[in-house]
């Protein structure tokens, strides 16, 4: 073939260290914005990012050139910085170590992105914790829950 073509999505989830309650309704769309313009920058396509007050959600579209690792490195490693430098209240900001990772197909985008839209009623029947869970269930991911929170 003498091009690549390729279709990326991916649902990536995060939360704060330690699952602080940092992303207080006043600065989250602060945020979200931001962690879109990182994408934008770097050659992604922001479909939809949000979360409550200790995680977040991001769904893009990738280019083939970024791994998934470099898009965490990017997304966390840009907007930690600028958190703490933007609101005074979060010189400690820190996100989680680790993040889930999950392809989404073409016709599963829209579904996740009115699931990540609708994350502040989604938080009102569940925990992040619960949610975290069912996501690696769902997925088939083996996990041992000593390690999955910082």
């Amino acid at each position: 073939m003498a091009h690549t073509y390729a279709c990326l999505y991916f649902h990536i989830v995060f939360g704060t260290k330690y699952r602080r309650p940092w992303l207080r309704a006043d600065i989250r769309a602060d945020i979200w914005s931001y962690l879109g313009g990182i994408a934008r920058k770097n050659k992604m396509f922001p479909i939809a990012v949000g979360g409550h007050i200790d995680h977040s959600h991001v769904l893009l579209r990738t280019p083939p050139t970024l791994s998934v690792s470099r898009i965490l490195q990017l997304l966390k490693g840009g907007s930690s910085w600028w958190i703490r430098r933007t609101f005074e209240d979060l010189q400690d900001f820190q996100w989680q170590d680790g993040y889930g990772a999950f392809s989404v197909s073409r016709t599963g985008v829209e579904e996740v992105q009115r699931y990540i839209n609708n994350q502040e009623e989604h938080h009102r029947r569940e925990t992040f914790h619960d949610e975290y869970l069912a996501f690696l269930k769902e997925n088939d991911i083996p996990y041992d829950p000593r390690y999955v929170w910082d």
